[in-house]
């Protein structure tokens, strides 16, 4: 028998990734799936791909039963997430999922979110320098965001090798609509989403803002200042992110931007530089927890120009999460994860 796994929030989006991940997973074994909203419904009425739970129901939401497993996932809104987070034993290692615990600063969260600042967890990038050893030390983990993910991953290292200007970064990225949720909205019905590109939360005020200055400031040193545009493509999963910041030297060759990953990211399983004039796109890391990457020298404008692609719900969600639970399990980083993506 595996390690028992429960998960909080197993009705949606995010959670409906985590129960398929650990179905395929050689270690886990999943006990609760709670779903709030639909306890007592069978878990394929809404998730109806996951044919190997066709047996199971979601049950309601109870701390004291979630604290019974090895390990539990919180794939909860970041307000519920913060009040089960609190309620369940320090000894019960937790990755959450939501924004509750990715932050340091509680004049951050203020600006950003209208709940109390809940405190900060172990920030689960494992790419991230020093973050690897943290996570397999830490009892509570902080799932990174889907946006954040793609953005810090493809700036950290030009910051860290002080190629680029951390006080002026732009990010433009674009995120199918799964990262949305599933709470029913006009604007994500597919008379409205289809054939259609639209930017939201625009003029920094998208919340994965500060997470991003966070991570970048303790990667990289400096003050991170990113300016940040997200947009709705459509499409079901996937983020793709152009990342640009200015370069210290304007004349830096791509060679040196592309050197700099090379250093950050060798040997890392999940996280890829494609060969030179290969850009990345979300077909290709969809169903995978991986993380493609390329990067351009801007000589006319100056900049680093990094175009990251992920699937939002695989690395930037619940296979991240994955990823977090076997370091804290001590299990192999990869278990039930794959770098493949599915394709046609």
């Amino acid at each position: 028998m595996g390690l028992a796994v429960a998960v909080a929030g197993a009705s949606g989006y995010a959670g409906g990734e985590l129960l398929r991940l650990i179905t395929g997973h050689p270690d886990l074994e999943l006990g609760l799936a709670a779903a709030a909203g639909n306890a007592g419904a069978p878990v394929t009425g809404v998730h109806p791909h996951l044919t190997a739970l066709g047996d199971r129901t979601f049950e309601a939401l109870d701390p004291a039963r979630l604290a019974a497993a090895d390990l539990v996932f919180l794939a909860l809104p970041h307000e519920e997430s913060a009040a089960v987070g609190a309620a369940l034993p320090a000894h019960v290692p937790v990755v959450d999922l939501s924004a509750s615990f990715r932050l340091a600063d509680p004049g951050a969260w203020a600006a950003y979110y209208r709940t109390p600042h809940a405190g900060r967890w172990c920030y689960g990038l494992p790419e991230l320098p020093g973050a690897r050893d943290a996570i397999r030390g830490a009892r509570r983990v902080a799932a990174p965001g889907c946006y954040a993910t793609a953005a810090i991953l493809a700036l950290a290292p030009l910051l860290t090798a002080g190629l680029a200007d951390p006080g002026d970064i732009v990010i433009v990225a674009a995120s199918g609509t799964s990262g949305a949720g599933r709470a029913p909205s006009a604007a994500l019905l597919a008379t409205e989403v289809m054939g259609a590109m639209s930017a939201y939360q625009a003029g920094g005020t998208h919340r994965h803002t500060p997470e991003i200055e966070q991570a970048l400031g303790e990667a990289a040193g400096g003050r991170p200042v990113v300016s940040f545009t997200p947009a709705l493509a459509p499409m079901p999963r996937g983020i793709l992110a152009t990342c640009t910041a200015r370069l210290h030297d304007p004349a830096t060759p791509a060679r040196a931007l592309r050197d700099a990953f090379g250093t950050a990211y060798a040997g890392e399983p999940f996280v890829h530089l494609l060969p030179e004039g290969r850009w990345p796109t979300t077909a290709a890391t969809l169903g995978s927890n991986a993380v493609h990457l390329q990067a351009a020298a801007d000589s006319h404008a100056g900049r680093a120009v990094v175009v990251a692609a992920l699937d939002n719900l695989g690395k930037g969600a619940a296979g991240q999460a994955i990823q977090a639970a076997n370091l804290m399990l001590g299990l192999p980083e990869t278990a039930g994860l794959t770098a493949q993506g599915v394709a046609p």
